[in-house]
């Protein structure tokens, strides 16, 4: 019998452990949980039985919250350090945890007593989470200006997805979002909401479960459940092609994983002058400003060496909307854009322009 024969799909392996595809898709890039084998003609990746027990494993610290930089030491390291690594991230969860219900007891203190073109039904919580994830990418200024479109979400209505963009010509962010539905009824068609109508529309549709989206030719109309309903004032023009951006991306060279909040304090804009460079060799992250050295946060790095820089407040800004512990930074040149995503949430992506590289320092 060939040893191919006892191999799973992705899609069987991913039911087994616990898994979505998406998760083992990274875990595949982040050489955590790579599959057994990768056909060479189509690129399928299939998993071995004997990989079943490291799925789950990984798949249950992940659900502990565990970012993969501490992960791979459970997986991989010795008996004495995976306890360490354990035991230090069950005392973080528990401080973290502290100050969520410290935080959230204060606010509650503080709280006060013809037919549609295209419809489709979203959760009212992930609408507001993809605006607040997407609206920091709006241009503002001169920028805005000079092209009002990009000073506004573009809202896409396709057939089995709503996505959310934004652009300011350096960062392109985009959020998808599955109907409850489980399809869009209709025609594909979108509009533009200028960023302050976006924010308002996050702040109301937060505390509704579930609501409707209504495009017809009259205008945009959402509704909830119980009757709450709200017209939203579009903006005319034409937003960029940036489905022609994504789909020009070269394959990645270079990958970078990295705590994502660690990453950003070595990024903190405020702390330095100029472009940050981001550096590889081997496993080694290195983060710089204007040549010189002044962190190394943890990282798993694939791909050969690679120095790419960044505007710092850009940068911040793809970590900032990003969900989860952990960031992957994808490159496939030092020049051209980088996509930003994690593990813990594959439907939102950020591009980042880098600018140009500071010569080295001693």
């Amino acid at each position: 019998m060939d040893d191919t024969d006892a191999l799973m799909s992705i899609g069987a392996f991913a039911r087994r452990v616990g898994l979505a595809p998406s998760a083992l898709r990274f875990y595949d890039d982040c050489g955590v949980l790579p599959p057994a084998h990768v056909d060479a003609a189509t690129g399928y990746r299939s998993y071995a039985p004997a990989q079943e027990a490291r799925a789950v494993l990984v798949r249950r610290l992940r659900e502990a919250g565990m970012p993969l930089t501490d992960a791979s030491v459970v997986l991989d390291g010795t008996r004495a350090e995976a306890r360490a690594a354990l035991e230090a991230h069950a005392r973080r969860a528990r401080e973290s945890a502290e100050a969520a219900r410290s935080a959230i007891e204060e606010i509650l203190r503080d709280l006060p007593g013809g037919p549609p073109r295209a419809t489709a039904r979203i959760g009212g919580a992930e609408l507001a989470s993809a605006v607040r994830q997407v609206v920091p990418a709006v241009a503002s200024g001169p920028a805005a200006e000079e092209f009002p479109a990009l000073g506004c979400v573009l809202v896409e209505l396709g057939r089995e997805e709503v996505r959310l963009v934004a652009t300011d010509r350096y960062r392109l962010a985009v959020r998808a979002l599955r109907p409850s539905s489980g399809s869009v009824e209709g025609e594909a068609c979108g509009f533009l909401l200028g960023a302050a109508r976006a924010r308002d529309l996050a702040a109301w549709a937060v505390r509704l479960p579930d609501l409707g989206i209504e495009v017809g030719a009259e205008g945009v109309r959402l509704h909830g459940a119980t009757g709450e309903m709200r017209d939203l004032v579009t903006v005319d023009g034409t937003f960029p092609d940036y489905r022609m951006l994504l789909d020009a991306l070269p394959a990645a060279r270079h990958r970078i994983i990295a705590d994502r909040t660690a990453l950003r304090a070595a990024v903190d804009a405020d702390a330095h002058d100029g472009p940050v460079t981001l550096r590889t060799d081997g496993q080694r992250l290195a983060v710089a400003f204007r040549g010189t050295v002044t962190a190394t946060p943890a990282g798993l790095c694939t791909g050969p060496p690679v120095r790419v820089a960044f505007d710092p407040a850009v940068l911040l800004a793809a970590l900032d909307a990003g969900v989860g512990p952990d960031v992957l930074l994808e490159v496939s040149a030092p020049h051209g854009p980088v996509v930003v995503r994690s593990a813990d949430q594959g439907s939102f992506t950020t591009l980042v322009m880098p600018v140009h590289d500071v010569p080295t320092g001693t």
